[in-house]
């Protein structure tokens, strides 16, 4: 989530992403968007994977044969080819999510996941809010941010 967590960042291995996008795939099609939603809920908010490591891994799951892409109204949807299915139920059990949200400590999960919702909220809030809108969350942030240096004081 970026400096200034006291806890390090969750440990992502080489290749966790391909494990988890063709966990996912194996399940049923699924765009990138929604392969990164899943990974972040299924970690519990521990590890929202960028677009550019999701899509270069996807690329290389396509050029692989592992799982194939159909496009329909400007976006991809990916699926598992019979090759991928076989992959993936060979590694089947083996939830990358739950290894990388092992590496943070419990009592942060809840904290970065309501962290990725209010961060969601906001960027929300900056696209389609009105003037009131933004100045009212601006002086919520400005709050916020003083209560949780409060927070941080008092320990």
């Amino acid at each position: 989530m970026g400096p200034g967590w006291d806890t390090p960042p969750p440990r992502i291995r080489r290749g966790d992403v391909r494990a988890a996008l063709l966990a996912l795939l194996h399940e049923g099609p699924q765009n990138g968007y929604q392969m990164i939603q899943g990974i972040e809920e299924r970690s519990r908010g521990v590890w929202r994977p960028s677009p550019g490591s999701v899509y270069p891994a996807l690329q290389q799951l396509e050029d692989e044969g592992l799982v194939a892409a159909d496009e329909a109204g400007g976006s991809r949807t990916y699926r598992v080819t019979e090759q991928g299915r076989a992959h993936a139920a060979r590694h089947a059990g083996e939830a990358p999510w739950e290894e990388v949200a092992r590496t943070v400590p419990a009592g942060h999960h809840e904290l970065r996941l309501l962290w990725a919702q209010l961060n969601e909220a906001f960027s929300h809030l900056a696209r389609t809010g009105s003037d009131r809108q933004v100045a009212a969350a601006k002086k919520l942030i400005k709050q916020t941010r003083k209560s949780v240096f409060h927070i941080l004081a008092e320990g």
